[in-house]
């Protein structure tokens, strides 16, 4: 990557890497379902909520969150059902929305909302949907690869890695990742492998049918707030950047669509920098008003 982040994580490992990134953090446990909901808080300033994709935790920002909290105070929760928070109290976004803002609220404090939403594919929706059903959570949504555009999907490649050992399972490990996530080999990388499996495995929530075909563009006109995207050109689950942005300009006309080249579904993973120029950029600019 050629970044300092990178170098840093490549002379310590992933493991070691990702424990000493975390425990910079601000660990804090809101209510979540019959258990409590994790947020990771890196930095100062203005608040911007980061949301993950499905299958994912808070690491899904592993790549941005040294850099971006130079900026901005970063709130990245691992969504309900994901990671080391509980599942919500209803398996739907109201369920999920419900505990999104009490935590947000706790984290923040009314007087000090809203916040920037920014959210990864599942989170993305999972964002828009909060902002719909708590208006006044927040500043700006933006949408990063995210599905429910009702457009069509594109056609990733996943293996089998049950039963695999060593090599010959790093290297399915490593094509899953390019059949879905990734667009250049070399990104595939050592921390890439390693955090796949643990943050799939640590998943309850099934979120399909919370995404899919439309259900973004569904919620997105009961946002009040501005909307706006950043994808990877080489997206491979949804695919065709100028498709996604003609269907996202069907309900938020205005929209800012912005494009990172030679990246993939992960664009903030694959190029952070190029992804962090453009998010920073967005979020620099005044609030549209929406309505």
């Amino acid at each position: 990557m050629g970044t300092d982040t990178g170098k840093f994580e490549q002379s310590t490992g992933p493991a070691i890497y990702l424990d000493s990134l975390e425990s910079q953090a601000r660990r804090v446990q809101t209510p979540c379902g019959d258990g409590t909901m994790a947020w990771r808080i890196w930095g100062e300033g203005a608040p911007i909520v980061l949301a993950h994709g499905a299958q994912g935790s808070w690491t899904h920002w592993v790549r941005n969150i040294e850099r971006l909290s130079r900026h901005r105070r970063l709130i990245v929760p691992d969504l309900p059902g994901h990671g080391d928070s509980a599942m919500p109290a209803s398996n739907d976004h109201a369920g999920i929305s419900a505990a999104l803002a009490r935590g947000l609220s706790a984290i923040l404090g009314a007087e000090k909302m809203p916040a920037d939403l920014c959210g990864f594919s599942f989170g993305g929706v999972a964002l828009a949907h909060l902002a719909a059903l708590h208006p006044g959570t927040a500043r700006r949504l933006v949408i990063v690869g995210c599905g429910g555009l009702g457009t069509p999907m594109g056609h990733p490649r996943l293996g089998r890695i049950s039963g695999l050992v060593g090599e010959e399972r790093r290297a399915a490990l490593k094509a899953n990742l390019l059949g879905l996530m990734l667009h250049h080999p070399e990104s595939a990388d050592d921390l890439a492998i390693h955090m796949l499996l643990p943050t799939a495995k640590a998943a309850r929530l099934h979120a399909p049918p919370l995404v899919l075909p439309d259900r973004l563009v569904k919620v997105l006109p009961e946002v009040r707030v501005a909307v706006d995207a950043i994808w990877g050109a080489f997206d491979l689950p949804h695919p065709d950047p100028a498709t996604q942005e003609a269907a996202l300009r069907t309900v938020q006309p205005d929209a800012e669509f912005r494009v990172v080249e030679d990246a993939g579904h992960w664009a903030m993973y694959e190029r952070p920098q190029a992804f962090e120029a453009a998010l920073l950029d967005i979020l620099a600019r005044p609030p549209r008003k929406v309505g």
